[in-house]
């Protein structure tokens, strides 16, 4: 439902807004304490669900910039493997940022992820 509150990609491309969206999201699954309720940032004055953000940054094929790799990598760890071959895109971050949500939002985010 929040979800219709952010804008579409277009052709694979998230708007500037939605990629500072993604950060703050970031920033704040990094602070969110397990067994409290999900965070929320505010997107064009709504309140919108960290897996929302992250949910629509699912099929984006913009490359993560560096500064905000380094913070994807200290939370998922090996779960976003790139090998070298690409740079690692706002997709890839996304998929395992929005499970590790909904593992954390049904209690079993102590699981790890399946590699």
């Amino acid at each position: 439902m929040t979800t219709r509150l952010l804008p579409a990609l277009h052709e694979g491309h998230a708007p500037i807004h939605l990629h500072g969206a993604f950060y703050e999201a970031l920033e704040a699954y990094q602070t969110w304490t397990p067994g409290t309720d999900e965070p929320q940032v505010e997107f064009e004055n709504h309140m919108i669900p960290i897996s929302s953000v992250f949910g629509r940054m699912r099929t984006c094929t913009d490359m993560l910039p560096w500064r905000i790799e380094a913070d994807v990598l200290n939370i998922v760890g090996d779960a976003l493997v790139s090998s070298g071959e690409r740079a690692i895109t706002y997709a890839d971050a996304a998929l395992v940022l929005r499970a590790l949500c909904v593992k954390r939002l049904r209690g079993d985010d102590h699981v790890r992820l399946e590699q």
